[in-house]
């Protein structure tokens, strides 16, 4: 399919979601995947990763600011369990899979046979780019009306069913309360094809490293970090 096929294609994808896009490039580069690339060296457009990065950090920015305005109350440590249930990878992957991101996404003939958790990631990632793209776009407004349309609405369920208390966040907030320090997460060792990746993530606090996590992808391999690390300091 070439890139006016997609454009036609997308257009769908934009009614369904209301968004009409100036450069149709960006939202189309949005569903790149790397793979797709590998077996389509002459595309014109490059691959999702630079995309997902500034859409990771317009994400962060977005939901941080709108839970700190909306819950004058709450602390720190709540907010920043919250703000991680909200924007990690289960969450994103359902989301991007009720926005129909699916039926969109640009992989390998190897890929599109991959399902559970690899193409979790994917479309995880894939709303992150997304995010990306309509904020070069559409700018910060749009993105903000976007994230609290189709994600902020599911905080209440959130915090009925505690969904925010996963290892990562506990770990974080505990590490906050007893320490003063938040903790990074450093990637130690990778491998695989794209498709198969396998993360080694170690888990540090001032540069120390407590524990080490092993995944598919780097939220799964940091969340294995966390749970060792609450195990061995015993939190």
């Amino acid at each position: 399919m070439n890139k006016e096929d997609l454009k036609e294609k997308f257009k769908s994808l934009e009614d369904s979601l209301r968004v009409c896009f100036s450069n149709k490039d960006l939202l189309i580069q949005a569903f790149i995947h790397r793979s797709f690339l590998n077996e389509n060296p002459e595309f014109p457009l490059g691959n999702n990763e630079r995309l997902e990065f500034l859409g990771d950090a317009v994400l962060e920015h977005i939901v941080t600011e709108v839970l700190f305005k909306e819950n004058p109350e709450r602390s720190e440590g709540e907010l920043t369990s919250w703000r991680a249930a909200l924007v990690n990878a289960k969450i994103l992957s359902e989301k991007a899979k009720e926005l129909g991101f699916n039926s969109y996404l640009l992989l390998s003939a190897g890929e599109i046979k991959e399902e559970g958790k690899a193409r979790q990631y994917i479309l995880a990632n894939t709303f992150e780019s997304f995010i990306g793209s309509l904020y070069l776009d559409q700018g910060m407004e749009i993105c903000r009306n976007f994230i609290s349309e189709n994600l902020l609405v599911e905080l209440p369920r959130i915090i009925k069913e505690k969904l925010f208390k996963d290892a990562k966040s506990k770990f974080q907030e505990e590490a906050q309360e007893k320490r003063g320090i938040t903790p990074a997460y450093n990637v130690l060792e990778e491998w695989g094809p794209d498709h198969e990746k396998t993360f080694i993530v170690g888990v540090f606090l001032n540069e120390k490293l407590v524990a080490k996590g092993k995944g598919y992808s780097k939220q799964e391999a940091e969340e294995k970090a966390a749970e060792k690390a609450l195990e061995i300091k015993n939190w």
